[in-house]
């Protein structure tokens, strides 16, 4: 252990720790769970520390060589060579500044160690420059969420997208009994079924993509409370700027940093984006799930890719285990977003103080939805087969089949020939033959499943 020092007194550490004493006091105040920040959020603060750093220099407010010197250790945090040095729980100070603290701290340990015999920073005075944890904070959230939902969310739903689209180019030809109610209706098509999963994927994506103006605005430059008391009037500025510059992302000042500091009403637009993905999720996981159904009493219309054994006592069982994979994910990601809602609802005054959870949920959700989309796509979506002859013998024997000729025959007798076909098991073609005036050249005509599953109006 080694003696250090900040503005409260004296506080242990241990001696290869990179962190000081306002990081040693968090630990021991918050010994209550497991979470830590990850690395997108620890990426998002080196990069603003880098960025803080490099602005101070070129506004003459901190020495180039100094200057320099912390921009090349915020620039190592970002890459993530001392996320074990960031020990701190997410149950913290709801502002997050122990966890600001601690990156200075890191941030100024390294410098030492990149340059032992220069003039050392120090963290409050130099690495935090013009910065308060009021304003780095919601700045890191807002980075670090949109570098995760630009670099893996967006590029993992275009593939899912992509991947259930090239599937359903090859169901042109296949038709199957639709299901209202999860009962059997009219006959679609199994590439319509399927190119309204890639609908819900994109719309989903869309709304996500229309978050990010309002996430691209940071609250950095508002300091302590959104005046920008301590920070030269153009650095919020010139921060987000380098940041856009360091990250090929469209960072701006904030126009009301007030309200950047106080609402994080952004957060949870995103996150209730995200809430819509996961829902429109579930219900194509629920889709797979029912269509795999069986093998012998369920509906048996597609078979997944068999992953793993499906039981630990009933041999040869197979289950759905990508689907419900995606149903869990998508139901952490609707529990986070209730969450990150009421952390948003709790800015009082000139902060909101609930940041860290917040932050973490979000990202949680980020993340997980980006790698359930690649898994969804690889390892379900793209290896299902389907079992054609069980769909075609599904549709034939589907008495709701007589929908097409309510426009001829009227919906009273359509009513008694779906009865009559589903009590004797026999088709609605050959009841309607009996019941009707109908033709057999008619009926095949108005009866054709592929001819009833195209949109539009049918019947002559």
């Amino acid at each position: 252990m080694r003696t250090v020092r900040d503005s409260m007194g004296e506080m242990q550490v241990p001696e290869s720790a990179m962190y000081g004493a306002t990081t040693a006091r968090a630990v021991e105040n918050f010994p209550i769970s497991n979470l830590r920040f990850g690395r997108a959020f620890l990426n998002a603060i080196g990069l603003i520390k880098d960025a803080c750093a490099q602005v101070n220099k070129e506004l003459g407010l901190l020495d180039a060589d100094m200057a320099d010197l912390i921009s090349a250790a915020a620039a190592d945090v970002a890459a993530g060579m001392f996320d074990d040095q960031f020990p701190i729980d997410i149950f913290q100070t709801g502002s997050g500044t122990s966890t600001n603290m601690n990156a200075n701290e890191v941030i100024t340990s390294r410098a030492k160690q990149l340059q032992p015999d220069a003039a050392q920073p120090h963290p409050n005075d130099h690495v935090n420059m013009g910065q308060s944890s009021n304003d780095v904070i919601p700045t890191a959230i807002s980075v670090s969420a949109y570098i995760e939902i630009a670099e893996k969310l967006l590029p993992a739903l275009k593939h899912l997208e992509a991947t259930i689209l090239a599937r359903a180019a090859e169901f042109d030809g296949i038709v199957k009994t639709g299901r209202t109610h999860l009962m059997d209706a009219t006959p679609v098509r199994l590439s319509d079924t399927t190119r309204a999963w890639a609908t819900q994927v994109r719309l989903g994506r869309e709304r996500i993509e229309a978050t990010l103006p309002h996430l691209a605005r940071l609250a950095i430059g508002g300091t302590a409370v959104g005046s920008g008391l301590n920070a030269h009037p153009e650095f919020g500025a010139r921060v987000s700027a380098k940041l856009s510059e360091m990250t090929g992302l469209p960072f701006v000042e904030t126009d009301d940093h007030f309200e950047a500091q106080a609402s994080q009403g952004i957060s949870a637009e995103v996150s209730g984006a995200l809430k819509a993905t996961a829902a429109d999720f579930i219900k194509i996981a629920n889709d797979l799930r029912h269509m795999n159904s069986g093998p012998i009493s369920g509906l048996g219309e597609i078979v997944l890719p068999a992953l793993q054994p499906g039981s630990s006592i009933m041999p040869g069982k197979i289950n759905p285990v990508i689907a419900e994979a995606t149903m869990m994910v998508s139901a952490q990601v609707i529990g986070n977003d209730a969450t990150i809602a009421y952390c948003a609802a709790l800015g009082n005054f000139e902060l909101n103080v609930m940041l860290p959870i917040l932050c973490h949920n979000l990202l949680e959700s980020i993340e997980i939805l980006a790698s359930c989309s690649n898994v969804l796509a690889d390892k379900a979506i793209a290896g299902f087969t389907v079992n054609v002859d069980h769909i075609n013998d599904l549709v034939d024997k589907n008495p709701i089949m007589v929908t097409a000729l309510n426009p001829i025959i009227g919906y009273e007798t359509g009513a008694k020939i779906a009865k009559r076909a589903y009590a004797e098991k026999r088709t609605v073609k050959d009841v309607a033959a009996e019941m009707t005036d109908l033709t057999p050249a008619q009926l095949d005509h108005l009866l054709d499943p592929a001819e009833l599953a195209v949109p539009g109006i049918k019947g002559e």
